[in-house]
């Protein structure tokens, strides 16, 4: 968990205003504990999750793939090669969707733009720094053009049995200290 007070107080706001925006239908599904809020996500979603990323080709045709992502400072960041089908999409439309599912587990879905992040980007830096210590090698060594994206979300809803997420999460913590 690397998500600063402020920030985590910016995601449950992007957390209510999306349930709010929400139709009935969504409203119905994810409600009472199974809603899950800032402080659970940035608390559960640690580590390496399977996303899937949707974008747009340019005939306006959707695509999805999945890809390695890290939720950092409240925001999914993953890296692809520059030249994957994604990375010229989001070029050109960096609109997306993004959804990591567990099964019944667990379930974050968002939607916003992706940035790419280069070196030069105050944040870069520390990014690098997250995938190089779980990969044991930077993303940027793995081929002749490594891209890093970021997306910034505008909508963001998360199911899940709260309280048995963060006794996963107590368990994993307890277990690390032994």
């Amino acid at each position: 968990m690397k998500e600063t007070a402020a920030e985590i107080t910016e995601l449950q706001a992007l957390l209510d205003a999306a349930y709010q925006r929400s139709t009935e239908h969504l409203r119905n599904i994810i409600k009472g504990p199974r809603r899950l809020d800032a402080d659970v996500l940035v608390r559960v979603l640690t580590g390496m999750c399977t996303l899937n990323v949707a974008t747009v080709t340019a005939r306006g045709e959707p695509r999805i793939s999945a890809v390695d992502g890290h939720f950092l400072h409240a925001r999914w960041v993953f890296s692809t090669s520059g030249t994957a089908a994604k990375a010229r999409h989001l070029r050109a439309r960096p609109a997306t969707s993004i959804s990591y599912v567990d099964g019944e587990r667990i379930g974050v879905f968002s939607h916003g733009d992706v940035e790419f992040l280069t070196p030069e980007h105050p944040d870069f830096a520390e990014i690098e720094a997250h995938l190089t210590k779980f990969y044991g090698s930077s993303p940027s060594s793995w081929g002749p053009d490594i891209v890093y994206c970021r997306q910034q979300p505008t909508w963001m809803v998360g199911y899940g049995d709260q309280k048995t997420l963060l006794a996963e999460v107590e368990k994993a913590s307890a277990k690390r200290k032994k």
